[in-house]
C-alpha cells in the first residue's frame, strides 16, 4: 500500500493488458486479483476501489473543468459538499483552479492529462491505473504532473500503477519495477535491483540485458 509501481515492456499490448487485467477491464485466463486482501477477480471496473487514467483522454471537452470532476464525483457517489472541497483542492495541486470554467477543449495536453489525473484521485480510491500519462509531454510538464502525483502519493497512501515506455521516468518515479515481454513479467524489483540483476548502469541498460 501507498507505493509506485511502474510496468515497462517492449510490447506495448502486453502492458496494457496486464493493467486492464488488474483494473477489471479484462478477464485473466488463469491466477487472482488481489485489492489489498480482497480478491476482486470476479468484481466489475466499475466496483473496485480504483481510479483510471487512460493512454487516450476521456474528457468531456464540451464542459468545464469543474463539470467533468462534479460528473465524476457523481457517479462514484459522492456527497455534493465532498465533490466540491476536493475538486478545488485537486484543481488548485495541479494548478487548474484559476481555469476550473473553461471548457476542456480550450485546454493544452498537458493541462488536460492533469485534469485527467486530478480526476481520477477525485473520489479518493485505493489504487490509481495511469497508462501512458506522460506520452508526448514536454519534459517540464510531465516533472510537474509526477511532482503532484508522488505528493498524493505519500499523502494519502494511494497505490499507483503506471505502465510508460520513459524508462528514466519509471526509474525516478517508480519505487518498484516490473518489466514485461510480450504479456509476461520476466523481471521485477527496484530499479538498483534491476541493475544489479544484470550488472548494468542504467534501468534502460537493464532492460535491453533482460
Amino acid at each position: 500500500r501507498g507505493e509506485i509501481f511502474g510496468f515497462v515492456g517492449s510490447n506495448g499490448c502486453g502492458k496494457t493488458t496486464t493493467l486492464r487485467i488488474v483494473a477489471g477491464l479484462a478477464h485473466q485466463d488463469a491466477g487472482c486479483v488481489y485489492l489489498g486482501d480482497e480478491e476482486v477477480s470476479g468484481v466489475p471496473a466499475h466496483r473496485r476501489d480504483i481510479g483510471i487514467v487512460f493512454q487516450d483522454s476521456t474528457l468531456d471537452l464540451e464542459l468545464t473543468a469543474l463539470e467533468n470532476l462534479k460528473i465524476h464525483g457523481v457517479l462514484y457517489g459522492m456527497r455534493r459538499r465532498e465533490i466540491a472541497a476536493r475538486s478545488e483542492a485537486l484543481l488548485r495541486m495541479f494548478e487548474l483552479w484559476d481555469r476550473r470554467h473553461d471548457v476542456a477543449s480550450r485546454f493544452s495536453g498537458g493541462m488536460r492529462r492533469r485534469l485527467e489525473i486530478a480526476r481520477s484521485f477525485l473520489h479518493t480510491p485505493r489504487v490509481i491505473f495511469l497508462d501512458e500519462p506522460t506520452l508526448g509531454l514536454d519534459p517540464q510538464t510531465r516533472n510537474q504532473l509526477w511532482t503532484h502525483v508522488r505528493r498524493l502519493n505519500e499523502q494519502e497512501q494511494v497505490t499507483v500503477f503506471l505502465t510508460t515506455h520513459y524508462m528514466e521516468e519509471a526509474e525516478r518515479v517508480a519505487q518498484r519495477i516490473a518489466i514485461i515481454d510480450h504479456g509476461r513479467i520476466v523481471a521485477s524489483g527496484t530499479a538498483a535491483e534491476l541493475r544489479e540483476k544484470t550488472g548494468t548502469a542504467s534501468l534502460e541498460l537493464a532492460f535491453l540485458a533482460l
